[in-house]
């Protein structure tokens, strides 16, 4: 999760790898499911950045999605950050920008 999530995004966001081709702006729907917790959340995202493939330094291929700006994506946001604590402000690398 940690190399996934976004903090820099206002609501929040996460990136998905995939190979399928996305434009910034797309709207994307996904299901995430956290760490220990058998919840699935549903997130009407949208596309805000796209890693292609071949990407620098070895990036993985893929998308990052912002979270709308909405009660739901704020709760989400706070459990993701809660789940992460310390480690958000790791030096380590991530997937995201």
């Amino acid at each position: 999760m940690y190399a996934a999530y976004i903090p820099l995004f206002t609501d929040g966001g996460v990136f998905i790898p995939t190979t399928r081709d996305y434009k910034l702006g797309d709207d994307v729907y996904v299901l995430l499911t956290l760490p220990d917790d058998p919840q699935r959340y549903p997130v009407a995202g949208k596309v805000s950045w796209v890693t292609p493939p071949r990407a620098a330094a070895n990036r993985t291929q893929g998308v990052g999605i912002r979270f709308p700006s909405d009660d739901k994506s704020r709760l989400l946001k706070a459990k993701i950050e809660e789940i992460l604590g310390g480690h958000l402000a790791s030096e380590r690398p991530t997937q995201t920008i």
